[in-house]
């Protein structure tokens, strides 16, 4: 798929590294995050030339894999789908997807100044994205500098703005099943997001009634998929290791290639990719939660975004309120009092 558009011409002086080769080199970058000097040694390959077919390879897969593996729905008939997957797996109804941000460290750039320092004093690039209920991404805003504030990040980020001036055909507001009340369909989030109509984050604070604390537990429950989902990036492609050592331009084509490749390896090999054991989940029968493996891995070039207390609008409010209603009285679940008190 990408050899045409990594393909090099052989001169007489030298044989071109072939379109496998670079393939093969890019591939191990990603899944082992070794130095390119180490890569030098073991493909017998410059490291001048690696740091230049690395990037390279890595935009030529994001291009020919995010048609395919990674597109966002345009069409009310495919986010419904999207919502009836997380109904039925992860009981949240009219739920569009769970949205998560995470900070990339990395090494300082040149010249940048405080360009893409961070609030914990690390240089970093952040990633936004949208997760289906199966761990995939279905959307990833990528590149955004450190130094941005959170909400600065989110204000920004171009699904925001074609959620709110319907440009991707979300669905009109629907009724919750069993229950005649019309509400907008939405995405979870934690509480480092503004409280929206459209987006739901958790009541604030520890001292809850039992009735927040349940709605909570639920949004938790769907939003879990978006932490997975980073986890088993991080766990799989050890890149994300420590800080990554190139330009931030570069490290963005190396993240979106890494996105597209999960989505590609959740579909075509997920029981080799993702193993159950490797996910967080909930054992209902015997309520506990099961951690999963990937909390075993180093992830650390990867970083929570900043929790900004904001004062919310009164229609969020109300939208969460009858979400916190509905998960309390008809759209409740056996087990979640108990499982509840485990978050």
């Amino acid at each position: 798929m990408i050899q045409p558009s990594i393909s090099k011409t052989d001169t007489r002086m030298t044989k071109a590294v072939t379109p496998q080769e670079q393939l093969a080199i890019t591939l191990r970058y990603l899944a082992t995050g070794e130095t390119q000097t180490s890569l030098s040694y073991q493909f017998r390959v410059s490291q001048n030339l690696i740091s230049l077919i690395i990037p390279e390879t890595c935009s030529a897969i994001y291009e020919a894999l995010q048609p395919i593996y990674m597109r966002m729905p345009r069409s009310q008939e495919e986010w419904r789908k999207v919502s009836q997957d997380f109904h039925s797996l992860w009981n949240y109804p009219l739920c569009l997807g769970a949205l998560d941000g995470k900070r990339v460290l990395l090494q300082k750039p040149a010249h940048s100044g405080s360009h893409y320092y961070d609030y914990k004093g690390n240089f970093s690039t952040i990633i936004m994205a949208l997760v289906d209920a199966d761990y995939k991404f279905l959307y990833a805003d990528v590149g955004t500098n450190g130094r941005a504030s959170d909400g600065g990040v989110w204000n920004k980020c171009k699904l925001k703005e074609d959620i709110e001036y319907e440009e991707i055909g979300i669905p009109p507001p629907a009724n919750l099943p069993n229950y005649d009340i019309q509400v907008p369909y939405v995405i979870v989030g934690d509480d480092a997001f503004p409280l929206q109509k459209y987006l739901m984050n958790p009541y604030p604070g520890n001292d809850q009634s039992n009735e927040k604390h349940i709605h909570n537990y639920r949004l938790s429950r769907a939003r879990r998929v978006s932490e997975n989902a980073f986890g088993i990036l991080s766990s799989r492609f050890q890149v994300f290791n420590k800080p990554i050592r190139t330009c931030p331009e570069r490290a963005n084509m190396v993240i979106q290639a890494c996105l597209v490749l999960h989505n590609m390896l959740r579909t075509e090999s997920r029981q080799d990719y993702s193993p159950p054991e490797l996910l967080d989940q909930e054992d209902i029968q015997r309520r506990r939660m099961v951690v999963g493996q990937w909390h075993d891995h180093q992830h650390n070039a990867l970083g929570d975004l900043q929790v900004i207390a904001r004062r919310p609008k009164r229609d969020a409010m109300q939208v969460r309120d009858l979400f916190c209603t509905y998960f309390n009285n008809e759209g409740s679940v056996p087990w979640q009092n108990e499982m509840a008190l485990l978050h």
